[in-house]
C-alpha cells in the first residue's frame, strides 16, 4: 500500500511517545518521518522533513505546543496540527483551535483514538476526543453570542480577526507587527479599521473588547 501521510510526533514523555509511535507504525498508510522530545527540536525537524501532520503535546520543554504552533504559522508550508493534552481545560482547548489545530486528543484516550483522528484530519475534517464535545459546543455557543452582540465581527477580514486574537493575548502593536511580519503602521491602520467596524471608541476600547471576548473569538 502506498504511504500517503507523513507524520511528526513531539512529546516529552518517552514511554508515551514510544507507545503512540508503535500504534501508528502498524498502519502502512502513515509514515513517521521524525520524533522530538521538545518543541524546539520539533520545529527544526518540521522544517527539515516537511510532515503533513504534526502530533504535538501541549506541555513540552524549551518550547511548548502553543509556542510551537505560533512558530509554524510563520512558515510558508504549514502542516496540520493534532494537539495532545492531559487536561480538559476550556482555555487550552480554545487556544489550540485559535492557533489552527485540526485535532485535540486527550492523552488518556490517545492510544485508542489516534488512528481515527489522523484519518479524519488527513481528510480535511476536525477531530476531538468525544469527552471534550461539551467544550466544542460551548466554543460555538460563545461565538454565536458574540455575533449577535457585535454584528460587526462578521465584517472583519481574516487578518483583522487574527489581530484581535493577538490583542486578546495582551500583545502590543509592535509585538503583533513582529509576529505577522508587517509594519507597526500597518497594525495601527488595522486597529483603526477594526474599531470602526465594531463601533468601538476610546484608546483602550479594542483591548477591553478583545480581553472580554477572548473565549468567543473563532
Amino acid at each position: 500500500m502506498t504511504i500517503d501521510i507523513k507524520l511528526l510526533i513531539a512529546d516529552d514523555h518517552p514511554v508515551f511517545l514510544k507507545g503512540l509511535s508503535q500504534i501508528i507504525r502498524e498502519d502502512s498508510r502513515f509514515k513517521i518521518v521524525a520524533e522530538a522530545h521538545d518543541g524546539l527540536t520539533a520545529f527544526q525537524k518540521i522544517k527539515e522533513f516537511s510532515p503533513d501532520i504534526v502530533i504535538l503535546d501541549v506541555s513540552m520543554p524549551k518550547m511548548n505546543g502553543f509556542e510551537l504552533a505560533r512558530k509554524i504559522q510563520t512558515e510558508t508550508t504549514k502542516p496540520e496540527l493534532i494537539f495532545l493534552t492531559a487536561y480538559k481545560d476550556g482555555e487550552m482547548f480554545n487556544e489550540a483551535f485559535d492557533l489552527g489545530a485540526k485535532g485535540y486528543v486527550l492523552k488518556s484516550s490517545a492510544l485508542d483514538d489516534i488512528i481515527s483522528c489522523i484519518e479524519t484530519v488527513a481528510a480535511g475534517d476536525y477531530c476531538i476526543s468525544p469527552v471534550l464535545t461539551k467544550l466544542l459546543v460551548k466554543r460555538r455557543t460563545n461565538a454565536e453570542t458574540l455575533d449577535k452582540d457585535k454584528p460587526g465581527i462578521k465584517g472583519l477580514t481574516p487578518a483583522e480577526l487574527k489581530i484581535v486574537k493577538l490583542i486578546a493575548e495582551s500583545k502590543s502593536s509592535k509585538e503583533i507587527a513582529g509576529e505577522l511580519f508587517v509594519s507597526y503602521r500597518t497594525i495601527e491602520n488595522h486597529r483603526s479599521n477594526i474599531c470602526a467596524k465594531l463601533d468601538l471608541h476610546g484608546s483602550n476600547s479594542l483591548m477591553k473588547f478583545a480581553l472580554e471576548n477572548k473565549s468567543k473569538l473563532l
